[in-house]
């Protein structure tokens, strides 16, 4: 593997990809530390603080490790690349619902760019929306008895709104130049550097754990640093293996005779993943459980602020919701993603079929039966993994910033990513006829 790096800086087209991008995540980080105009960033950052280190559990706190803490130190990226992931999935949800986008999907690559082009507008009307609604929540924050903001009004909130919306703007074009111009994925890797951005600080705090003068649960034992570090590379290796894991359903083509050339005849599979919804699930599930808590800060009723209490970390309700949340969400993405009926129907029209299947529906209720099966057991293994920084949190008394990094959404995010952008420089490797990061084999991303 590590020959397989060096090869990297050996092919000029791969060692211009890969500077290019690393520049750009380089220019991402030095916006991340340019504060917004009018906002008090010592008294803020002593509020996220305060937060981590207990349970978390606001939307914010997780837009914050969307953004590289960004929020926390209200930067010019402090939306981060959010409201074009909201957008993107907003458009493709449509896709399934509305006929006209449908169409536009199928019609190749004018349609991508064109669907592509509205995902756009999407994120400057949803940057727009949550910067106003940010800057509103940041007028009303007095921590200590000082205030967030200098000077609130209708200015704050119209500088506000354009720095943050433009911030976001930027963000989505330097996704795209990476996507264009360096190594792929751009989107991914800017919100991989932004959760991967938040290790030296738990690293931090994880080292003000271990050297705790008091003894008890203040103080993290080396034997329990060891335990946590066991459960990181078991985490890390079931979602690698998940990630990749798919049942391959066997396709035989017909054969056809026209002339004296014969097409057809060849055998494929369908490779169907058990995680097809991977992390979105789990946003989902967070954004809709967390909303309720960022709404209590704003609504001050007695009943809201008991109902906001009784569906936060630490009780069984969240942790029931939470789940069924997000089983929810992966069989509802799935069924977006993958439609039996389609791929039937193709098959049924160039030839195909499964072996031991009859052609049409009962090829489609094949597909749905198989699916709807291994779906359960990737659904079963996200709730896992969403949950473990909790259960970490409470077993070794450590902070929600610590915990994070032992599993969850941010652990399965860059995973992910990481198998996606090594897949890409190994596929260049191969190109040129070098060996790719493995002796054996070749890598599967998640696409």
């Amino acid at each position: 593997m590590l020959s397989a790096f060096a090869n990297c800086f050996r092919v000029p087209d791969l060692k211009k990809k890969i500077l290019i991008t690393l520049g750009i995540i380089a220019l991402y980080r030095v916006g991340c530390f340019i504060p917004t105009p009018g906002v008090n960033g010592s008294v803020l950052t002593q509020y996220f603080e305060s937060m981590s280190s207990g349970k978390g559990g606001t939307l914010f706190g997780m837009m914050n490790m969307f953004s590289g803490g960004s929020i926390q130190r209200m930067t010019v990226f402090a939306l981060g690349i959010m409201p074009y992931i909201s957008s993107s999935i907003i458009l493709q949800l449509l896709t399934a619902i509305i006929p006209a986008l449908e169409k536009l999907a199928k019609e190749g690559q004018a349609g991508y760019h064109k669907i592509n082009q509205y995902t756009r507008y999407g994120t400057l009307g949803l940057a727009f929306l949550q910067s106003f609604f940010i800057a509103l929540w940041l007028e009303k924050q007095v921590i200590e008895g000082m205030a967030v903001v200098n000077s609130p009004g209708w200015g704050f909130r119209l500088v506000t709104v354009a720095t943050l919306a433009c911030g976001t703007i930027l963000l989505m074009w330097l996704g795209e130049q990476i996507q264009e111009r360096g190594i792929g994925n751009g989107i991914s890797l800017i919100i991989t550097a932004g959760i991967i951005s938040s290790a030296p600080a738990a690293a931090q705090m994880l080292a003000k754990l271990m050297s705790a003068q008091t003894v008890g649960a203040d103080k993290l034992q080396p034997f329990e640093l060891a335990m946590m570090t066991a459960f990181l590379f078991a985490v890390i290796l079931a979602i690698t293996l998940i990630t990749q894991a798919q049942r391959k359903i066997p396709v035989q083509y017909a054969r056809r005779i026209v002339g004296r050339k014969v097409y057809g005849g060849q055998s494929t599979y369908i490779p169907l993943k058990v995680d097809t919804s991977g992390v979105i699930a789990i946003i989902f599930a967070q954004s809709i459980l967390l909303f309720p808590a960022t709404l209590a800060n704003f609504i001050p009723s007695q009943g809201f602020q008991t109902f906001a209490a009784a569906i936060t970390r630490g009780n069984w309700l969240y942790y029931s919701i939470y789940s069924l949340l997000i089983i929810f969400f992966c069989y509802f993405y799935t069924a977006i993603v993958f439609n039996p009926i389609d791929v039937a129907n193709n098959m049924k029209k160039h030839g195909g079929f499964i072996p031991g299947v009859r052609p049409g529906n009962q090829t489609a209720d094949f597909l749905d039966f198989v699916l709807t099966r291994i779906t359960l057991a990737g659904a079963i293994f996200i709730c896992i993994i969403a949950v473990m920084p909790d259960w970490i949190m409470a077993s070794f008394d450590v902070p929600y910033l610590v915990a994070s990094f032992f599993g969850g959404t941010g652990v399965l995010i860059t995973v992910g990513v990481m198998l996606d952008t090594m897949k890409q420089i190994e596929s260049h490797l191969l190109m040129r006829h070098y060996d790719g990061f493995m002796k054996s084999g070749q890598l599967k991303g998640r696409r």
